[in-house]
């Protein structure tokens, strides 16, 4: 590797890439609230697997997570996705986004794919689905996004 060619600029397989999330120290508390875990990452596809263990804390009084966690849940896997999409040069915080519930879920084993639809200059469309432990459909979103050149917060 040259030295022009830095960490930030390398390109990654996707296996490195589900490595780096894997591995990290520096999950958010978000993340970490949801119970999220990287499982897949196709850069060919736009497109990333994702675990979650929803845990009591996000229940509702009907004992079914609350739907605003769940879309919580389908933002992280749309979001990440954009990350992926970018070759981890940007984040794509969400300007839009639509969400349709299909059926309650229940604390436990929930997956989430995240894709992006579209990526260019100023926005980025996306598209994620959330399933129970069954295969079926929880529910599903839509967003829009704005790909912004990845800068680490320093406050």
């Amino acid at each position: 590797m040259s030295e022009a060619t830095t960490e930030e600029t390398r390109t990654f397989t996707d296996e490195e890439l589900l490595a780096r999330f894997t591995g990290t120290k520096r999950q958010p508390p978000g993340s970490q609230l949801l119970g999220f875990r990287m499982v897949r990452v196709s850069q060919a596809d736009r497109e990333v697997e994702v675990a979650f263990e929803a845990s009591e804390q996000l229940t509702n009084p009907m004992k079914q997570i609350q739907g605003g966690y769940l879309c919580a849940m389908l933002d992280e896997c749309m979001s990440v996705a954009c990350m992926v999409a970018s070759g981890m040069t940007a984040v794509a915080p969400t300007v839009e986004m639509k969400t349709s519930f299909f059926r309650p879920a229940l604390p436990g084993a929930i997956r989430g794919i995240g894709r992006v639809v579209r990526w260019g200059k100023t926005i980025a469309f996306t598209e994620g689905e959330l399933l129970d432990d069954q295969g079926r459909t929880l529910a599903r979103a839509t967003g829009t996004a704005m790909p912004t050149p990845f800068t680490r917060y320093k406050g």
